[in-house]
């Protein structure tokens, strides 16, 4: 079956985009968790091959974090709102974690990498519809550097399986650590570009040369959808952030979660 052109789709992924940055304003979280569900339905629909359809929803959507992370680490930065000695010692962890991570999806067939999302997804929302959080750590909040390189390692293979920016595993990290909030949101963005970084390089390096991708993919990422919703993305992020100081903090928790049970069933059940 050929591929429609990518031209006929634009629309699809703009309006992946808008949704996407529309609720990652309103949250402060990363879009992966919606954009793989969404982007799975849309690439399944253009007859993407089924062993294919999650692997390219992933690498593309990791490789949008890249840029939408970057531009949040900055806006951090500038506020001297981000610990970089944190980020520093955690970095080479993240780094190899990331190509390990995306390694590891290669070899998951695409039910056993959905069920996986699936079900960390349904965890997040739980956690989130509770409001649960970390204990702090006792004694303070220095970590050894092993610690902190296990850390990144875990983090950012868990990430690159997820696409994720890796804010909903960093930021309670910081937290134990005794961060204050607003540090661990900075440090957690800055360290969500590398994560990035390493996961989408390690999607294009084990999709290189697969038969049945989309043209105009590098690996496992698509490069007319990461273009369509990083735009849209970007664009419609404010408006979530203005709706956010409209709404109480409980009501976006719960309305997130129910979102994220809705597109994470709705996807097991299209590609089932």
């Amino acid at each position: 079956m050929p591929f429609p052109e990518p031209s006929l789709w634009w629309l699809g992924y703009a309006t992946i985009g808008a949704f996407v940055g529309t609720f990652a304003g309103m949250l402060g979280v990363g879009g992966g968790m919606m954009i793989i569900p969404l982007l799975a339905l849309s690439l399944d629909g253009q007859g993407v091959p089924r062993e294919h359809v999650l692997h390219v929803a992933v690498g593309t959507a990791m490789a949008t974090i890249a840029f939408t992370s970057l531009s949040s680490m900055r806006a951090h930065a500038s506020r001297k709102a981000v610990r970089w000695e944190i980020a520093r010692r955690m970095t080479p962890g993240i780094l190899l974690g990331g190509l390990i991570g995306s390694q590891l999806a290669r070899l998951m067939s695409t039910r056993a990498l959905a069920v996986y999302f699936a079900v960390f997804v349904f965890v997040m929302a739980i956690n989130m519809a509770l409001d649960l959080k970390p204990k702090p750590r006792p004694g303070g909040e220095q970590l050894g550097a092993p610690a902190m390189f296990a850390a990144g390692f875990l983090i950012s293979g868990v990430s690159a399986l997820l696409a994720m920016g890796g804010a909903v595993l960093t930021i309670p990290l910081m937290l134990y650590m005794q961060v204050p909030m607003i540090q661990a949101i900075g440090t957690a963005a800055a360290i969500g570009f590398p994560i990035a970084v390493g996961g989408t390089a390690g999607y294009m390096t084990t999709g290189w040369g697969n038969s049945g991708l989309p043209p105009w993919s590098i690996g496992y990422v698509y490069l007319p959808a990461l273009v369509g919703i990083t735009a849209a993305s970007v664009l419609t992020a404010p408006l979530g952030a203005r709706i956010a100081h409209r709404l109480p903090a409980r009501t976006l928790r719960l309305i997130f979660a129910t979102l994220l049970f809705v597109l994470a069933a709705r996807m097991l059940y299209s590609l089932w």
